[in-house]
């Protein structure tokens, strides 16, 4: 912002953002995500987990006791969520839902909802403006008071969901279907006992760097786009008119489309960022966490320990990470392979997920006078 940008009205006083208020935005921003994440999947008409990466597939079940599914028929609208949830309850009773669909949709909302609720907490500490209860935050939080919040908000994800990764590598559905386990209660009980706490945490250190670095390049390229470029390109543009002009002072209210235009941008700009440090990193916690699934699986069948894999298990992983980045021709080719398409297929569950903890936010916020910015001969109103 320039020099010469102010704001003269007043933003009151007031307390700090109430916790329960930040628990209903995270809330909300969680929901809104994953349901975004269902509508792009019918629109496709492919599993959720190839757009959305959520923490668990909460589908995976359905899908391998339906026969059109494992058939691999023509999709039909009998192989979208509604029918198979259908097909499910048919044959299994309605307590299929509880048992084998609510378990999973409990922890994606959970996870959600610790991110954006750690989030809004962090960033007002580091930034008093953004703690007080106000529908529009002036002045916006700088880059790395953002970056650093983000960051923060996805280390406390990552060690929270920690136990969830570890039951979403280990999981397999034949275990369901042959009635091992009654539902994913028991075999989250279960596994998580038989794992203990380091196998929970093995692996833990790929999943940090990429919640806590991904999720700072997030918030900061969001908050940073929606609030920073957007005032400053009303100043350019504003400030240009009237100096071509060279009218009196005079008071603009910016075009009702450039806001939503910009939160739009915010919301794919966050998106993208995130991806370039989190898919290489997702790509050797795949073969890591496959690894472990295998070390446990022999462990299993042998009767021994798997913790002396456990502690050689980076080295490992990353020789077989350079074998497989070697055969497609170098480290950036491997890591980044993909890396467009699954970009693009995440945006829009991501913006539109941004968009309602943004509106969300506002709508919880209090009512205050608009936000002036004074520039040259103009000011700029912002309600």
């Amino acid at each position: 912002m320039s020099e010469t940008q102010e704001i003269v009205a007043d933003r009151g006083g007031g307390s700090g953002r109430k916790p329960q208020t930040n628990l209903v935005q995270g809330t909300s921003a969680a929901g809104a995500r994953a349901l975004g994440a269902q509508l792009i999947a019918f629109y496709f008409r492919a599993p959720v987990k190839a757009f959305f990466r959520l923490r668990v597939d909460y589908m995976h079940v359905p899908r391998a006791i339906n026969p059109r599914v494992q058939a691999n028929e023509r999709w039909s609208l009998k192989q979208s969520t509604p029918g198979l949830l259908f097909h499910a309850v048919k044959h299994h009773g309605w307590k299929f839902i509880p048992n084998q669909v609510l378990p999973p949709l409990v922890a994606n909302a959970s996870i959600g909802t610790i991110l954006y609720t750690s989030y809004l907490q962090v960033l007002g500490s580091l930034h008093q403006p953004s703690s007080q209860p106000t529908r529009r935050v002036y002045p916006p939080p700088p880059f790395s008071a953002a970056f650093q919040a983000g960051s923060a908000a996805g280390a406390i994800q990552s060690l929270v969901a920690a136990p969830l990764d570890a039951l979403v590598v280990r999981f397999r559905v034949n275990d369901m279907l042959e009635g091992k386990y009654t539902s994913m209660w028991q075999y989250g009980k279960h596994k998580l006992h038989e794992i203990g706490l380091r196998g929970v945490f093995s692996g833990y250190t790929l999943s940090f760097l990429k919640e806590s670095l991904g999720y700072g390049l997030f918030f900061g390229s969001f908050e940073y786009v929606k609030q920073q470029a957007y005032f400053s390109y009303l100043t350019w543009y504003y400030g240009r008119r009237r100096r071509k002009n060279h009218a009196e002072h005079v008071t603009i209210r910016p075009h009702y489309a450039l806001e939503p235009a910009f939160l739009l941008l915010a919301g794919f700009s966050a998106s993208f960022t995130q991806q370039v440090v989190q898919h290489p990193l997702a790509k050797i916690q795949d073969v890591h966490y496959g690894r472990l699934e295998s070390l446990d699986y022999a462990s299993k069948m042998q009767h021994t320990s798997a913790l002396r894999g456990y502690a050689h298990g980076y080295e490992k992983t990353f020789a077989q990470c350079k074998k497989q980045a070697a055969r497609v021709g170098g480290w950036s080719k491997w890591l980044y392979k993909g890396f467009a398409l699954n970009t693009l297929r995440q945006v829009p569950s991501t913006a539109a997920g941004l968009i309602v903890f943004e509106l969300v936010r506002r709508r919880f916020g209090d009512a205050a006078e608009a936000v002036a910015i004074e520039y040259e001969n103009s000011t700029i109103l912002l309600s």
